[in-house]
């Protein structure tokens, strides 16, 4: 599958980028506000306390924020921040060689929690629940259990996928957040905080282009940005200008409503192909030319919620919003 410019997931560009643009605290962190509301109390508390975390959970569409706000988490905590994934810890000493090199307080960021194998999950429970593991020690006859005291410690983890974690681990974490996807003036704020960032002078006409375009997902936003940036520099602006800023986009191939040729591929063949539809998902992959559980899971979500598509039980159906925006006529039943 081809990276796409308005993909949430994280490509190999936006590494060093997201570290540059990371907030430190969370009156610098914008948006999601009653996510950051209810920390911001739970961290007073828990200091208050002079106790550690209640263990995290944040979820939702990738892009979002959840490994920044884990960061902002250890930093107003005033705690070391430790960070790995669910498909790296492969087995269950990986797990205990982590949780044993913690201190007091720290907090371990889990990004994919629910991609973590289940061995693994199992050592997790009462590290999680008593701060302590067991461990087994030899084999066969001569094997004995050993429990080993770890530090009170705040695991925070992330994961797009709720639904996948397991009963007993999601009910292990004391806090809960799911995280929104964002607001247009929320992404202006943001595009103007990373133009400031990267030196860079935006109107603000551009910035709420920049910003209407990303999906409400501000890794898109960035990466857009940082785009169009190049385009207004080699053309000498001092200011990005609104008109650079559409013409990048459209160079770019993402349209006014953060669409991009994939999704023109898609919509577009449905309404060419079988007048709108309802039309199977296979028969959809086999036309386009893409496997049908990438549709599914990368292509289909933002064009439901987003009302250019719907799901009925003989398939696939594009909507009056989708003819809209294509200009085409809505043919007759």
């Amino acid at each position: 599958m081809e990276e796409r410019m308005i993909s949430g997931e994280l490509q190999e560009d936006d590494q060093s980028l997201e570290l540059s643009l990371r907030p430190n605290n969370l009156d610098q962190y914008i948006g999601q506000d009653k996510a950051k509301g209810n920390l911001r109390i739970f961290i007073e508390a828990a200091k208050m306390r002079n106790e550690p975390l209640d263990h995290v959970l944040l979820y939702g569409p990738p892009g979002l924020g959840k490994t920044t706000l884990a960061s902002i988490i250890a930093n107003e905590m005033g705690v070391q921040f430790r960070t790995t994934s669910g498909p790296a810890i492969e087995r269950a000493g990986d797990l205990a060689a982590i949780l044993s090199s913690l201190e007091a307080g720290d907090v371990l960021f889990i990004d994919e929690i629910h991609r973590l194998p289940r061995a693994v999950e199992e050592i997790l429970y009462p590290a999680m629940e008593d701060f302590c593991l067991d461990i087994v020690i030899g084999s066969g006859s001569s094997a004995r259990s050993v429990r080993l005291d770890l530090p009170p410690f705040t695991l925070v983890g992330a994961t797009t996928r709720a639904g996948l974690l397991t009963a007993p681990l999601r009910d292990r974490f004391g806090v809960l957040s799911r995280l929104e996807y964002y607001e247009t003036k929320d992404l202006c704020a943001i595009v103007e905080r990373t133009s400031d960032i990267f030196l860079v002078d935006i109107d603000k006409d551009a910035a709420a282009e920049i910003a209407r375009r990303s999906r409400g997902t501000p890794r898109i936003a960035n990466r857009l940005l940082k785009r169009v940036r190049d385009i207004s520099q080699v053309k000498g602006e001092k200011q990005i200008s609104k008109e650079t800023t559409r013409t990048a986009l459209e160079m770019l191939q993402v349209d006014a409503a953060g669409l991009d040729h994939i999704d023109h591929k898609l919509l577009l063949g449905i309404i060419d192909g079988f007048r709108g539809g309802p039309v199977g998902l296979d028969t959809i992959s086999a036309t386009i030319g893409e496997e049908s559980q990438t549709i599914e899971d990368v292509y289909e979500p933002f064009l439901l919620q987003t009302g250019f598509i719907q799901r009925t039980p003989r398939g696939r159906q594009v909507t009056m919003k989708a003819y809209e925006h294509f200009n085409r006529e809505v043919p007759e039943a």
